[in-house]
């Protein structure tokens, strides 16, 4: 189980203590990028964490680097002020991780270089003898493509190089890293527990590494990258049967119309995206998952189809499925070489037991104390024979990790419950909002994970049948919540959490994944 469900009394999880992790390694090494990536991680187990960011704390502290002493990042002799400058922003990053530990927090990932052994040793005998467990986390890169890369699109944007020419910030940074090669010096201690990682994932090493939490840990760090990529969310098209998690009915015709436009808009905005960022979008390919329930992969049919297909749509095989095994199964064609569908089971909605196909209020009525236990705790209460979203995120752990493990622009067409789960460990939200996180048929979100956090952006794209209601005066706009099916209680159960804080998809298009109050503010776009 690697879900948040419960808290202890002294707020730490899987008897694992406090842990420190010292993250070891030269500028542009991916270091930031893994340290966000596993407070992503370790939040989502329920784990209390905090990235420290001396980098950020800098900036905030003293302002970009156009602001400090010529001799701050140089080697040799300091001056008196910056040695001052310079004590003043460790000392503040140590506070900061002081305060998080006797405030409840477990786990403190210290984002900074650490680069000689000295300086690690003074640091971890310190919090050592205060009983917190230290983990050393060396980040190691050989591969001068990834450092450029990592140079260009995460240090030159932060505030040290505003306002600097492109080509003149990228030598700046390259002269820091000369500095600091200098006086590198790589974990050789064995004293203490290290992880050793080459090129963000391509290879890891371990020493003394012990209990269920430190191996988690492990595991996760050894299926992550920092190669970019992006991720679309959309829910499944409108089907025949909308109130019946039992009927694994198919799409309507409405359902097909959303299918198409679907493939129309994602196509139209991920070309638009990628050419912006540089790329080609012919040379890269988009990976779809969706469950294996039928409303959900006809969905993704569409992007499987011939150019020169007829308007009726043709079923297409799953990853799971070979050539062979349909003989309804489009032909090869260049636009499908780019796609590839995948079915997961996992990804099936929650399961809503006795309560499917009533309305809230029935549920209600017909079920007055596991009502009252559901609107008090939405997320982990469980209906009879059914699944609690706490469940769900158990199933879904496995679809978590190969989501950090996926490299290709990847679109989930999903269920409204599933999704909210995937988002709210993206986005970095807590337990209690995932059932209350809206999610529209008819809006895209577009999420492109980033070495300090994620950026996001919404889309809405449909208002036909599934989103809008019909009455016998014609069509009448409901606003956000017009999708809104009364006997799909668990599909729509964001809009009966009463007393809980509703997420819209506009929401957390505003919202970026990224520690505390002192860290960097993340670019992020509403549309």
């Amino acid at each position: 189980m690697a879900a948040p469900l419960y808290t202890t009394a002294s707020g730490l999880l899987f008897h694992a203590g406090k842990i420190l992790i010292l993250m070891v390694g030269l500028p542009a090494r991916g270091k930031t990028h893994i340290s966000r990536a596993l407070e992503r991680y370790l939040r989502w187990m329920g784990v209390k964490t905090q990235v420290v960011s001396l980098g950020d704390y800098r900036r905030k502290t003293l302002g970009g680097a156009q602001k400090l002493p010529p001799d701050y990042f140089t080697l040799g002799e300091k001056s008196p002020e910056t040695m001052a400058l310079r004590k003043l922003v460790s000392d503040g990053c140590e506070k900061h991780i002081w305060d998080f530990f006797e405030g409840g927090g477990q786990v403190v990932v210290y984002d900074a270089n650490n680069g000689t052994q000295k300086s690690r040793q003074t640091l971890a005998e310190k919090f050592d003898k205060a009983g917190i467990h230290v983990i050393m986390l060396e980040s190691i890169c050989d591969n001068k493509e990834m450092i450029e890369m990592n140079i260009r699109n995460v240090k030159i944007s932060s505030p040290d190089y505003s306002g600097w020419d492109l080509d003149k910030a990228v030598e700046d940074y390259y002269g820091r890293i000369r500095d600091r090669e200098m006086s590198y010096e790589t974990i050789t201690e064995t004293n203490w527990p290290f992880i050793r990682i080459f090129n963000v994932g391509e290879k890891i090493m371990v020493n003394n590494i012990r209990g269920y939490l430190q191996s988690r840990i492990v595991f996760f760090l050894m299926n992550i990258h920092n190669r970019f990529r992006m991720i679309y969310f959309a829910r499944s098209g409108q089907s025949l049967i909308e109130h019946s998690y039992k009927a694994d009915s198919d799409l309507s015709p409405a359902g097909w119309e959303y299918a198409e436009r679907l493939k129309e808009f994602v196509s139209e905005r991920r070309a638009k995206s990628l050419e912006q960022r540089g790329y080609n979008p012919n040379d890269r390919r988009l990976v779809i998952w969706t469950s294996t329930r039928r409303r959900a992969h006809h969905t993704a049919w569409p992007f499987l189809t011939l150019a020169q297909a007829s308007s009726t749509p043709e079923p297409a095989a799953s990853s799971q499925s070979t050539p062979t095994d349909r003989a309804d199964q489009p032909k090869e064609s260049a636009s499908r070489r780019h796609v590839k569908v995948i079915e997961k089971p996992q990804m099936s909605e929650i399961n809503p037991g006795v309560w499917d196909g009533l309305t809230p209020d029935q549920a209600r009525r017909l079920y007055p104390e596991e009502w009252a236990r559901f609107v008090k705790d939405p997320y982990a209460f469980r209906a009879p024979r059914a699944e609690s979203y706490h469940d769900l995120s158990v199933r879904l752990e496995p679809i978590l990790i190969e989501l950090e493990r996926e490299k290709e622009d990847l679109l989930i067409i999903g269920h409204s419950s599933v999704i909210r789960c995937l988002l709210s460990y993206l986005i970095g939200l807590p337990a209690s909002e995932i059932p209350a996180i809206e999610i529209a048929r008819g809006d895209l979100l577009e999420v492109v994970p980033t070495s300090y956090g994620v950026h996001s952006q919404a889309f809405h794209f449909w208002d036909g049948p599934g989103r809008r209601v019909v009455t016998g005066e014609g069509e009448v706009e409901l606003g956000y919540l017009s999708h809104k099916d009364e006997t799909n209680f668990y599909e729509n159960y964001a809009e009966d959490t009463k007393g809980k804080k509703r997420v819209t998809t506009i929401d957390i298009a505003s919202l970026s994944f990224g520690g505390e109050d002192y860290n960097l503010p993340h670019q992020t776009e509403n549309l």
